[in-house]
């Protein structure tokens, strides 16, 4: 049996390299594992949304093709590093239909990895050319956070901010990464077209229509679950508008403080909003701004003949009015209720967003069954 090996010697560190940020110790391996959570959501793209709105900016500010690439890139890493926060924050389940990262890395884990990534963006932004790169930046960044911490101190302290409230905290949060990345444009542009009056809009836009989609949309509910925002205790813009059209009525605010997970506690929720005209007003609201967003980019165009790429993006966030949506071939509600075989007569089609929780939740139950029988 060989004998142990001697014990080390501490004298060593009196003459040391200590420096190890001077040294090359940092291995693939350890960047794979500091990136895990940002590698795991990355492969799992979204629409790219973001990068649609910067090639539709981009045939106005005709920013050089490196710069545009280097932008691009930073508003993908701050985008996706922001969700892994997002999610954390949210006490979210699913994103993009798959485990959130925290679920899988942990918490500490996906945190690290998400602060790791905002300091890798900001130094691919010291590439761009312009001096005001780094304060666009540190601004919008800024403002991000803002609109994050407004956005968890209601939810947190189960206070129902006013409309203009939610929408600065709207122009801040999600604004800021859309402007963060027209500024950068603009910044690296010989153009002096000034297009962030209309990302601001186009912000307000994907916000709002984001929250309707969240409790009605059958592809949201598969991607992050049933009326997630009912979950969080988020003060949604439909949910606003509900609480503050009958202050009196303190059943919504009551649901949200308890986060329920219950289907038909979520049901009676989106039913009450419907009532009080809660998605009928989202949706104008939406559709209002889109008008006036369009005007502007006609005015931003100055009839150039540019418009395409902006108008095609706006036109595909329109919400149909619910009389279009519903459709001479609609079901009705006794199709998608659970208790159809009790009444045979034929009611009224419900509003959009009720149908859609009927099917989501028939669809989940239809799941559940399945699971069931694999597992018995």
């Amino acid at each position: 049996m060989p004998p142990p090996p001697p014990p080390p010697d501490p004298s060593r560190y009196a003459t040391e390299d200590l420096d190890f940020t001077g040294r090359k110790l940092w291995t693939p391996e350890k960047e794979k594992a500091v990136c895990g959570p940002f590698d795991y959501l990355y492969a799992h793209p979204g629409k790219d949304f973001r990068a649609q709105l910067i090639r539709a900016f981009d045939v106005w500010l005709e920013v050089p093709a490196e710069s545009l690439a280097i932008i691009t890139q930073v508003v993908g890493m701050l985008h996706t590093a922001s969700l892994l926060i997002d999610d954390v924050e949210d006490s979210s389940s699913l994103r993009r239909g798959l485990p959130v990262a925290h679920n899988i890395f942990g918490v500490a884990q996906t945190i690290n990895s998400a602060n790791y990534i905002y300091f890798q963006a900001l130094q691919e932004v010291q590439r761009l050319r312009s001096p005001n790169a780094i304060s666009i930046f540190a601004d919008e960044m800024l403002h991000l956070h803002r609109g994050q911490g407004m956005d968890l101190f209601w939810r947190d302290n189960l206070t129902c901010p006013s409309e203009e409230d939610y929408l600065e905290m709207v122009g801040n949060k999600t604004g800021g990464l859309f402007r963060l990345g027209i500024k950068l444009m603009q910044a690296e542009s010989r153009s002096l077209v000034d297009c962030v009056s209309l990302v601001n809009l186009v912000g307000l836009i994907f916000q709002i229509r984001d929250d309707y989609l969240n409790l009605s949309s059958r592809e949201y509910s598969h991607n992050k679950g049933l009326c997630e925002d009912l979950t969080e205790g988020k003060f949604s813009f439909p949910i606003i508008h509900a609480i503050r059209a009958d202050p009196a009525n303190t059943q919504l605010i009551n649901i949200l403080r308890q986060k329920t997970t219950d289907v038909d506690v979520k049901r009676y929720a989106v039913s009450y909003m419907e009532s009080m005209g809660s998605f009928v007003y989202t949706r104008s609201v939406v559709n209002v701004l889109i008008e006036r967003a369009r005007k502007l980019a006609f005015e931003i165009d100055d009839g150039r003949g540019k418009t395409a790429n902006i108008l095609a993006i706006l036109d595909a966030m329109v919400l149909p009015s619910e009389a279009a949506e519903n459709g001479p071939d609609q079901p009705s509600a006794s199709v998608l209720r659970s208790d159809a075989s009790v009444s045979h007569d034929p009611l009224p089609t419900p509003p959009l967003p009720v149908r859609a929780m009927q099917a989501m939740a028939a669809q989940q139950e239809q799941h559940r069954d399945h699971l069931d029988k694999l597992r018995s």
